[in-house]
């Protein structure tokens, strides 16, 4: 029990890092520049390429200012060596952004010590950013953490006692409770296409 009320702990804490970090920009839908998560406006141009459980990208392969990926995150296990092929193919993933204007992941997370286990933590998961538009998106979908849904609500109610505004934004911004999106107004990299 107490293990599931530490992860409901950490939970919120992510949460809430992610929201806070989302509600930096100034400009927007309001005040915070905040809006429901939505996809990226540049979706319908998008080849997603779709990587499987630990592959590694090839950097180089992929030109041009829009990328769009989908990656398997489903076999962190620590007893089959899963965890350690995401952690080796990581760097590869995180490079490859480089230098992108426009991007979308998509991914499907699942951390287990074995197979077949109930999953530490478990979630689908869909980040964006147009850095010449000025905006981002992100948005966790079927959050688990021990196998308990754990939810924006699940957030909000952990975080209203230190910040009953923060709980607010989540529970007005978390459309169906998993996710927000900004606009911030301003391009966030000058040198990319609006």
């Amino acid at each position: 029990m107490h293990l599931r009320r530490s992860a409901h702990h950490v939970l919120g804490l992510v949460l809430a890092a992610l929201l806070v970090t989302l509600s930096a920009s100034p400009a927007g839908a309001d005040e915070t520049g905040l809006v429901p998560y939505y996809d990226p406006p540049f979706a319908a141009d998008c080849v997603v390429h779709q990587f499987g459980e630990g592959q590694v990208p090839k950097l180089g392969s992929y030109p041009g200012d829009t990328l769009c990926v989908e990656y398997a995150k489903r076999d962190i296990t620590l007893s089959t060596g899963g965890a350690v092929q995401f952690l080796l193919a990581e760097p590869a993933r995180v490079l490859l952004i480089l230098g992108k204007c426009r991007y979308w992941q998509q991914d499907h997370w699942s951390v287990q010590l074995a197979p077949g286990q109930t999953p530490v933590i478990r979630w689908d998961g869909s980040y964006w950013y147009d850095l010449g538009a000025g905006r981002a998106g992100a948005r966790l979908r079927g959050l688990t953490v021990l196998g308990q849904p754990a939810t924006i609500a699940t957030a909000a109610a952990y975080v209203a006692p230190y910040s009953p505004e923060l709980a607010a934004a989540f529970l007005k911004y978390g459309q169906g409770g998993d996710g927000a999106s900004v606009t911030a107004g301003f391009p966030f990299n000058p040198f990319c296409p609006r």
